[in-house]
Protein backbone atom coordinates (compact mmCIF):
# COMPACT_ATOMS: atom_id res chain seq x y z
CA UNK A 1 0.00 0.00 0.00
CA UNK A 2 1.65 3.25 -1.24
CA UNK A 3 1.61 5.54 1.63
CA UNK A 4 1.64 2.87 4.46
CA UNK A 5 5.20 4.38 6.02
CA UNK A 6 3.92 7.92 6.43
CA UNK A 7 0.78 6.23 7.96
CA UNK A 8 2.71 4.23 10.19
CA UNK A 9 5.51 7.04 10.84
CA UNK A 10 2.42 9.61 11.91
CA UNK A 11 0.98 6.88 14.55
CA UNK A 12 4.01 5.99 16.08
CA UNK A 13 4.98 9.98 16.71
CA UNK A 14 1.20 10.66 18.06
CA UNK A 15 1.84 7.11 20.43
CA UNK A 16 4.81 7.87 21.48
CA UNK A 17 4.08 11.63 22.74
CA UNK A 18 1.00 9.74 24.62
CA UNK A 19 3.56 7.60 26.16
CA UNK A 20 5.53 10.19 27.04
CA UNK A 21 2.55 12.52 28.20
CA UNK A 22 1.96 10.08 31.06
CA UNK A 23 5.43 9.33 31.92
CA UNK A 24 5.45 13.07 32.71
CA UNK A 25 2.88 13.20 35.42
CA UNK A 26 5.01 10.64 36.91
CA UNK A 27 8.38 12.81 37.45
CA UNK A 28 9.28 15.98 39.19
CA UNK A 29 10.29 19.28 37.24
CA UNK A 30 13.42 18.50 38.37
CA UNK A 31 13.53 15.12 36.74
CA UNK A 32 12.23 16.48 33.03
CA UNK A 33 14.83 19.06 33.03
CA UNK A 34 17.95 16.57 33.53
CA UNK A 35 15.76 14.20 30.77
CA UNK A 36 15.82 17.50 28.71
CA UNK A 37 19.42 18.20 28.86
CA UNK A 38 20.31 14.05 28.23
CA UNK A 39 18.11 13.83 24.99
CA UNK A 40 19.96 17.55 23.96
CA UNK A 41 23.30 15.65 24.82
CA UNK A 42 22.07 12.43 22.37
CA UNK A 43 20.66 14.68 20.14
CA UNK A 44 24.25 16.46 19.86
CA UNK A 45 26.10 13.34 18.78
CA UNK A 46 23.54 11.83 16.47
CA UNK A 47 24.21 15.27 14.57
CA UNK A 48 27.88 14.92 14.84
CA UNK A 49 27.99 11.10 14.28
CA UNK A 50 25.96 11.55 10.99
CA UNK A 51 28.59 14.85 9.96
CA UNK A 52 31.52 13.23 10.29
CA UNK A 53 30.43 10.01 8.37
CA UNK A 54 29.96 12.20 5.48
CA UNK A 55 32.69 14.53 6.00
CA UNK A 56 35.54 11.95 6.75
CA UNK A 57 37.14 8.35 4.52
CA UNK A 58 39.79 6.24 5.38
CA UNK A 59 42.69 6.42 2.95
CA UNK A 60 45.88 4.51 2.77
CA UNK A 61 47.41 8.13 4.48
CA UNK A 62 45.16 8.47 7.16
CA UNK A 63 41.50 10.50 7.37
CA UNK A 64 40.47 13.13 4.67
CA UNK A 65 37.96 15.68 5.14
CA UNK A 66 35.52 16.70 2.19
CA UNK A 67 32.68 18.87 1.46
CA UNK A 68 33.65 22.02 3.68
CA UNK A 69 33.28 24.21 1.04
CA UNK A 70 29.19 22.69 -0.06
CA UNK A 71 28.84 23.44 3.72
CA UNK A 72 29.68 26.72 3.81
CA UNK A 73 27.65 27.60 0.48
CA UNK A 74 24.56 25.96 1.48
CA UNK A 75 24.23 27.28 5.23
CA UNK A 76 25.47 30.82 3.75
CA UNK A 77 22.58 30.50 0.97
CA UNK A 78 20.53 28.80 2.41
CA UNK A 79 20.24 30.39 6.10
CA UNK A 80 19.69 34.29 4.18
CA UNK A 81 17.35 32.33 2.13
CA UNK A 82 15.48 31.15 5.02
CA UNK A 83 15.73 34.58 7.22
CA UNK A 84 14.45 35.97 3.88
CA UNK A 85 11.41 34.16 4.09
CA UNK A 86 11.71 33.69 7.82
CA UNK A 87 10.65 30.23 8.42
CA UNK A 88 11.33 30.63 12.41
CA UNK A 89 8.63 32.85 12.76
CA UNK A 90 6.38 31.49 10.39
CA UNK A 91 6.85 27.35 12.47
CA UNK A 92 6.33 29.50 15.50
CA UNK A 93 2.88 31.23 14.39
CA UNK A 94 1.79 27.86 13.47
CA UNK A 95 2.46 26.22 16.45
CA UNK A 96 0.31 29.18 18.27
CA UNK A 97 -2.21 28.47 15.77
CA UNK A 98 -2.34 24.89 16.95
CA UNK A 99 -1.51 25.69 20.60
CA UNK A 100 -4.87 27.91 20.75
CA UNK A 101 -6.81 25.36 18.70
CA UNK A 102 -6.36 22.51 20.58
CA UNK A 103 -7.04 23.70 23.56
CA UNK A 104 -3.71 23.73 24.74
CA UNK A 105 -3.49 27.93 25.61
CA UNK A 106 -2.05 27.46 28.95
CA UNK A 107 0.44 24.91 27.69
CA UNK A 108 3.53 27.66 28.27
CA UNK A 109 6.42 25.17 25.98
CA UNK A 110 4.04 24.21 23.42
CA UNK A 111 5.44 26.25 20.69
CA UNK A 112 8.73 25.53 21.40
CA UNK A 113 8.32 21.88 21.82
CA UNK A 114 6.48 21.77 18.57
CA UNK A 115 9.21 23.59 17.13
CA UNK A 116 11.94 21.45 18.14
CA UNK A 117 10.71 18.06 17.74
CA UNK A 118 9.14 18.69 14.14
CA UNK A 119 12.32 19.70 13.62
CA UNK A 120 14.16 16.69 15.06
CA UNK A 121 11.80 14.10 13.32
CA UNK A 122 11.82 15.85 9.80
CA UNK A 123 15.04 16.65 9.00
CA UNK A 124 17.18 13.63 7.46
CA UNK A 125 17.94 11.68 4.45
CA UNK A 126 16.27 8.59 6.04
CA UNK A 127 12.58 10.96 5.81
CA UNK A 128 13.13 11.76 1.48
CA UNK A 129 14.06 8.11 0.37
CA UNK A 130 12.22 6.14 2.55
CA UNK A 131 8.91 7.90 1.30
CA UNK A 132 10.66 7.91 -2.28
CA UNK A 133 10.37 4.19 -2.00
CA UNK A 134 6.82 3.86 -0.32
CA UNK A 135 5.85 6.17 -3.66
CA UNK A 136 7.86 4.03 -6.27
CA UNK A 137 7.02 0.60 -5.17
CA UNK A 138 5.12 0.72 -1.72
CA UNK A 139 8.61 -0.40 -0.14
CA UNK A 140 7.64 1.45 3.50
CA UNK A 141 10.70 -0.85 5.45
CA UNK A 142 12.45 2.29 5.61
CA UNK A 143 9.43 4.74 7.16
CA UNK A 144 8.94 2.10 9.32
CA UNK A 145 12.33 1.79 11.08
CA UNK A 146 12.22 5.82 11.12
CA UNK A 147 8.57 5.50 12.84
CA UNK A 148 10.34 3.18 15.82
CA UNK A 149 13.41 5.76 16.20
CA UNK A 150 10.91 8.65 15.98
CA UNK A 151 8.22 7.08 18.45
CA UNK A 152 11.48 6.44 20.88
CA UNK A 153 12.26 10.67 20.35
CA UNK A 154 9.05 11.98 20.93
CA UNK A 155 8.33 9.97 23.66
CA UNK A 156 11.40 10.75 25.37
CA UNK A 157 10.98 14.50 24.44
CA UNK A 158 7.04 15.25 25.14
CA UNK A 159 8.27 13.61 28.59
CA UNK A 160 10.07 17.03 29.53
CA UNK A 161 8.68 19.65 26.68
CA UNK A 162 5.16 18.82 26.77
CA UNK A 163 1.97 18.36 24.46
CA UNK A 164 3.50 20.66 21.63
CA UNK A 165 6.12 17.57 20.63
CA UNK A 166 2.92 15.14 19.91
CA UNK A 167 2.05 17.61 17.23
CA UNK A 168 5.36 16.68 15.21
CA UNK A 169 3.12 14.14 13.64
CA UNK A 170 1.87 16.75 10.98
CA UNK A 171 4.57 17.73 9.46
CA UNK A 172 5.97 15.05 9.25
CA UNK A 173 2.68 13.56 7.11
CA UNK A 174 2.78 16.29 5.55
CA UNK A 175 6.90 16.06 4.68
CA UNK A 176 6.33 12.56 3.84
CA UNK A 177 3.32 12.46 2.01
CA UNK A 178 4.15 15.00 -0.30
CA UNK A 179 7.40 13.22 -1.03
CA UNK A 180 5.64 9.57 -1.93
CA UNK A 181 2.98 11.35 -4.11
CA UNK A 182 5.75 13.42 -5.79
CA UNK A 183 8.36 9.99 -5.63
CA UNK A 184 8.63 9.54 -9.64
CA UNK A 185 9.56 13.25 -10.15
CA UNK A 186 12.22 13.35 -7.05
CA UNK A 187 13.74 9.83 -7.14
CA UNK A 188 15.84 11.62 -10.62
CA UNK A 189 17.27 14.33 -8.19
CA UNK A 190 18.07 12.25 -5.33
CA UNK A 191 21.65 10.81 -6.83
CA UNK A 192 24.29 9.29 -4.55
CA UNK A 193 25.97 12.74 -4.53
CA UNK A 194 22.59 14.64 -3.59
CA UNK A 195 21.86 12.10 -1.28
CA UNK A 196 25.29 13.04 0.67
CA UNK A 197 25.03 16.46 0.63
CA UNK A 198 21.44 16.13 2.12
CA UNK A 199 22.41 13.68 4.56
CA UNK A 200 25.85 16.04 6.23
CA UNK A 201 23.83 19.05 5.98
CA UNK A 202 21.09 17.46 7.69
CA UNK A 203 23.21 15.95 10.59
CA UNK A 204 24.41 19.45 10.96
CA UNK A 205 20.77 20.99 11.47
CA UNK A 206 20.27 18.04 13.94
CA UNK A 207 23.65 19.27 15.88
CA UNK A 208 21.73 22.72 16.29
CA UNK A 209 18.66 21.15 17.01
CA UNK A 210 20.77 19.52 19.93
CA UNK A 211 22.41 22.78 20.92
CA UNK A 212 19.37 24.41 20.97
CA UNK A 213 17.93 22.15 23.79
CA UNK A 214 20.89 22.40 25.91
CA UNK A 215 20.98 26.28 25.48
CA UNK A 216 17.45 27.56 25.11
CA UNK A 217 17.21 28.16 21.54
CA UNK A 218 20.53 29.87 20.35
CA UNK A 219 20.01 28.97 16.82
CA UNK A 220 17.50 29.68 14.05
CA UNK A 221 17.63 26.07 12.94
CA UNK A 222 14.24 26.84 10.93
CA UNK A 223 15.80 29.58 9.09
CA UNK A 224 18.69 27.46 8.41
CA UNK A 225 16.02 24.96 6.68
CA UNK A 226 16.82 25.74 2.96
CA UNK A 227 20.33 24.95 3.02
CA UNK A 228 19.25 21.09 2.16
CA UNK A 229 18.18 22.43 -0.56
CA UNK A 230 20.87 24.45 -1.68
CA UNK A 231 23.10 21.39 -0.92
CA UNK A 232 20.97 19.27 -2.99
CA UNK A 233 21.49 21.51 -6.08
CA UNK A 234 24.79 21.96 -5.09
CA UNK A 235 26.02 18.05 -5.59
CA UNK A 236 24.70 18.76 -9.53
CA UNK A 237 27.72 21.68 -9.89
CA UNK A 238 30.59 19.52 -8.36
CA UNK A 239 31.70 21.59 -5.72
Amino acid sequence: MVGLGTILNVAAIVAGGLIGLVFSRAISARYQQTLMQAIGVCVIFVGIGGAVQQMMTVTADGLQSGGTMMVVISYAVGSLLGEWIDLERRMEQFGTWLKVKTGNAREKQFVDAFVTASLTVCIGAMAIVGAIQDGLSGDHSTLALKAMLDMVIICVMSASMGKGCLFAAIPVGIQQGAVTLLARAIQPLMTEAALANLSLTGSILIFCVGVNLLWEKKLKVANMLPSIVVAVILAFTGI
